[in-house]
């Protein structure tokens, strides 16, 4: 699923300028470009990933914007992540779910994948977005009492509709993923809430180069066209049109 961009003009304002954004994951690929993309565009800019030297590096980058250290795949650390992210930020407008696991590196078939592994990737691709989100629908439910329109985007891929063999753990996990925001999106609407799942293709990231080592990078789509892209379908649903066609 892909969004136009969206045209902007002097008498536009952009959807998230102003916008309190959170992405866990923040500090390299995908989720790093999306942090660059939403500060660009004026959104108040929260972040979330397990490295302190990289958190520390980011947000001297990137003025204003709120780093977090913590591992979204720790229990004892959400109720924290949370408190943190909307007391530093003043509340949480859009939520993006973008860290993920791939269980077993080098891929393996299911059964040479360790419990362990699946375990892990379970952990980080489908419950710790659950508990992230669970933790902050306080904060976007007062969103959507104040006349915004809160998104939480959880970062989805073709592993959860394709049965690759070899990435069991992942596609497994991603497949619950895209389920979960299906069924969060029909339950949260009433509160004013959308939960969208997206995918954002093959990508020249970290993650995919411990997934796919001999892949070419020059065939590989750049993580900020994808930010770009994901940033305009989160925009497009915060859009009060898009909000009125959801609700009729």
């Amino acid at each position: 699923m892909t969004a136009a961009p969206l045209q902007h003009s002097p008498s536009h304002r952009d959807p998230l300028a102003g916008k309190r954004l959170v992405v866990t994951g923040g500090t390299s690929g995908l989720g790093l470009a999306l942090v660059r993309a939403a500060h660009r565009r004026g959104a108040r800019v929260g972040f979330v990933a397990r490295t302190t030297s990289r958190v520390d590096a980011v947000a001297h980058e990137l003025p204003d914007s709120v780093g977090v250290v913590g591992d979204v795949a720790d229990k004892t650390a959400i109720h924290r992540i949370a408190l943190q992210l909307t007391g530093r930020l003043g509340g949480v407008d859009v939520l993006i779910n973008n860290a993920s696991s791939l269980g077993p590196v080098p891929l393996a078939p299911l059964a040479d994948t360790e419990c362990e592994e699946l375990e892990l990737a379970l952990t980080t691709n489908v419950v710790g977005p659950f508990r992230l989100t669970r933790a902050l629908l306080g904060a976007l439910a007062a969103s959507a009492r104040a006349g915004v329109h809160p998104v939480v985007l959880n970062v989805s891929s073709d592993a959860a509709l394709q049965p690759y063999p070899g990435w069991g753990a992942y596609g497994t996990s991603k497949a619950a993923l895209r389920h979960l925001s299906a069924i969060w999106d029909q339950e949260l609407r009433d509160l004013g809430i959308r939960v969208l799942s997206i995918d954002p293709g093959d990508m020249d990231t970290p993650l995919h180069a411990l997934a796919v080592p001999d892949a070419d990078p020059a065939t590989l789509a750049r993580p900020e066209t994808a930010a770009r892209e994901l940033a305009d379908a989160i925009a497009a649903a915060m859009a009060p049109a898009a909000v009125a066609l959801v609700s009729h």
